[in-house]
């Protein structure tokens, strides 16, 4: 499973992306996910949920909708 950053992550990205209808970039992530990292370390974060099969720049995929509202982060 993820970790607790990595859901938080997840979990903006795909509320900013159904809010605007528009790719979100790690400076989006940085000021609304309400974490304390460089948008480096948000950029890691995201190339790893990538590689899990969660996101596909620039959109979230169908299976990190499922992961969000099956754990209550949505």
């Amino acid at each position: 499973m993820l970790n607790d950053r990595a859901q938080i992550l997840l979990k903006t990205l795909v509320e900013r992306y159904i809010s605007d209808g528009q790719p979100v970039g790690s400076r989006a992530l940085q000021q609304h996910s309400g974490l304390e990292v460089s948008s480096a370390t948000i950029r890691n974060v995201m190339s790893e949920l990538e590689e899990l099969g969660w996101y596909s720049v620039p959109i979230p995929l169908p299976a990190a909708y499922r992961l969000l509202w099956v754990t209550g982060y949505l």
